[in-house]
């Protein structure tokens, strides 16, 4: 293999040889990809990838190129037609997004422009710094509260609780770490998402300072419990210095009381930092907004615009209500990165100084086309919307006579189980574990599971704009008509 001081022929570049051809292709990989759109309700939810295509994904490493036109077939024949299902109207499985055609274009447009969102002197920078003060508006924060645009909800969070951290340790935790002073407590519930305990093990603080605790019938951190173990706390001689409270658990979208939760955290001198990776968007809604009073209190918000905001992946903001707190959690300098007063760096790196991340692409144009073309109201309808199908699916299982409501629907999320009177207690769990697979395999619908109280569950989290209420008439069908397929055949 040559070497750089080789380079004797033409000089090489990966823009296309035909401009032309390359125009005509590109225009079909959109037109095709509008047909995918356009026909999704004619396409199963979910289907099983065959052994044959699944073992092309085995090829060697191709050190020859076979040209764009044989990259995209390709593409369209084994990559396409097998995706997890969240872009159907009948997906409702865990949370994700389903993102819409124009969210596809602003990406393709950011990626055109491929820019480097540290922050610089350009365009793509002030839309974001216009999108993070929209979010605040709809978030109920102050408008210059700071802000910035991660991949998901884990990363906002961290974010949150690392500057939470950074606020109340009552060390410099940048400079010393954990060896500064006593051990730091945060502490969350028992349904507070998975992102936390992962948080405390990469912030070096350890598991044994998360924690959790018991929540009420509607799965509510209990309020007692969270003040008896902050004085246990204090006196063993630990650090109490934030309370993550949840604006829609991930298992059955319950909120904690988030304003009393403010008021503890006030009171006692702690961060308050709210999970609200898809339950904030409640917030947007005049008739929602009584579920999650008091997130607009919190220290620092987290939200994803993936999950209720409809957006394609991957888009998540996390709000800071004290902007010099924020950088000063983060903020860092070098001489290759030094302000100036004019050129393309003037202006600094904003963004940089609010998170881990110093090379960040343009997701702030998909946020800004969105508001800009579909307007904010629009998507709050659809929040609405949202909860309005909830409400329904879980009206038609408290109808049937075999099918079980295993939680109250307080927002989005429908629990429920296939649980005729004469089917065993023993024998439920497994059996509507087998539907829920068969619902998937089949391409019916594709909810998820997860375990209520100690019972299996098939769970709709519905942050779909695509579904319709007669989608959700097919999902309890369904499980009816497999249940009794299934019912004392499997144990």
């Amino acid at each position: 293999m040559s070497g750089p001081e080789d380079l004797g022929g033409p000089e090489e570049t990966l823009d296309p040889a035909d401009w032309e051809a390359f125009r005509a292709l590109a225009h079909r990989m959109v037109d095709d990809t509008l047909d995918h759109l356009r026909t999704l309700r004619d396409q199963p939810a979910w289907q099983p990838m065959p052994p044959a295509v699944r073992e092309g994904f085995r090829e060697p490493l191709p050190r020859a190129g076979e040209g764009e036109d044989a990259a995209y077939a390709q593409f369209r024949h084994r990559i396409l037609p097998y995706p997890n299902g969240n872009l159907h109207p009948r997906f409702w499985g865990w949370v994700q997004g389903t993102g819409t055609p124009l969210g596809m274009m602003s990406d393709m447009l950011a990626a055109a422009m491929n820019p480097h969102l540290g922050g610089l002197n350009h365009a793509p920078a002030l839309v974001e710094h216009q999108v993070i003060r929209w979010l605040a508006e709809l978030m109920g924060f102050p408008v210059d509260a700071s802000g910035v645009l991660v991949t998901g909800g884990s990363m906002a969070n961290v974010l949150g609780l690392a500057v939470g951290r950074h606020a109340r340790a009552g060390w410099d935790v940048r400079e010393e770490g954990m060896h500064g002073g006593p051990p730091l407590i945060v502490y969350a519930s028992t349904e507070t998402h998975g992102w936390a305990r992962k948080a405390v093990e990469l912030m070096g603080m350890g598991r044994r300072s998360l924690r959790t605790v018991p929540v009420d019938a509607l799965d509510r951190m209990d309020l007692d419990a969270l003040a008896a173990a902050v004085r246990e706390d204090r006196a063993a001689g630990h650090r109490p210095v934030c309370v993550i409270g949840t604006a829609g658990s991930v298992n059955t979208g319950a909120s904690d009381d988030l304003a009393a939760l403010a008021d503890f955290c006030a009171a006692e001198g702690l961060w308050f930092h709210v999970d609200g990776a898809f339950g904030a968007w409640a917030y947007t809604s005049d008739a929602l907004r009584p579920r999650v009073a008091g997130m607009e209190r919190a220290d620092s918000l987290a939200f994803d615009l993936h999950k209720w905001g409809y957006l394609p992946f991957e888009c998540a903001c996390v709000l800071v209500r004290d902007a010099e707190l924020h950088r000063g959690a983060f903020a860092a300098s070098a001489p290759y990165l030094a302000q100036m007063e004019r050129g393309v760096i003037a202006g600094g790196l904003p963004f940089a100084d609010r998170g881990i991340d110093l090379t960040r692409g343009f997701k702030a144009l998909k946020v800004w086309m969105s508001f800009k073309a579909h307007g904010v109201d629009a998507i709050i309808r659809l929040v609405e919307q949202n909860v309005a199908q909830a409400r329904h699916l879980a009206a038609r299982v408290e109808a049937s006579p075999t099918l079980e409501l295993l939680m109250p629907v307080q927002l989005n999320v429908v629990c429920f189980r296939y649980a005729p009177a004469d089917l065993p207690e023993a024998e439920r769990d497994a059996t509507n574990q087998e539907i829920l697979l068969r619902l998937q395999e089949d391409g019916i619908a594709v909810p998820s599971g997860t375990v209520v109280r100690g019972r299996y569950a098939i769970r709709a989290a519905i942050v779909n704009h695509r579904s319709r209420r007669e989608d959700y008439d097919v999902l309890a069908d369904a499980v009816e008509r497999i249940g009794r397929e299934v019912a004392g055949t499997i144990g």
